[in-house]
């Protein structure tokens, strides 16, 4: 930018867009000046490089409003977490699943954890049981990205909202 541009010519393209020519990098500085416009180069990598007569500071402001904009508009998915237990009752279970299915239909994701407590680890075949009826009962609802594995005394699965 300015006098940072260390080539001796450059093409320069005028604050309205229009072509100025391939001009000595003093005079078009000094044509952006007068015009109280700042030289920015925007093509370094060409032959001879592209600078534009610009408001680097407008620029850059409507470069940030831009980013601004966008980000307001990009939906976040958020991993939302459901624990059970290899005990849980049959109703529990399902108000459980309904829970996840919201969760899904507001397109997060969702982590399945089941603990083990105690002897519990000795029966981990009852926690499966809890897990696979969990899976059939979402399975109109999600899809299944991380199997259910266990991770020191709890199974966990993610499930992931169908598109």
């Amino acid at each position: 930018m300015n006098r940072e541009i260390r080539v001796r010519e450059v093409r320069v393209i005028g604050p309205e867009g229009e072509q100025l020519g391939i001009l000595q990098t003093a005079d078009a500085f000094r044509q952006a000046q007068e015009t109280g416009h700042d030289l920015v180069e925007v093509a370094p990598t060409s032959v001879p490089p592209v600078c534009r007569i610009m408001d680097f500071g407008k620029y850059k402001y409507e470069l940030s409003k831009k980013d601004h904009q966008n980000r307001r508009h990009q939906k976040s998915t958020q991993v939302k977490e459901i624990k059970l237990r290899p005990r849980t009752d049959k109703h529990d279970l399902e108000i459980k699943v309904r829970q996840m299915k919201t969760f899904l239909e507001e397109g997060n994701k969702t982590k399945v954890t089941l603990t083990y407590r105690g002897r519990e680890m000795a029966n981990q075949e009852m926690g499966r049981a809890v897990m696979n009826s969990v899976i059939e009962q979402l399975a109109q609802a999600g899809t299944i990205e991380y199997a259910p594995r266990m991770e020191g005394r709890s199974l966990i699965m993610i499930v992931a909202p169908k598109h």
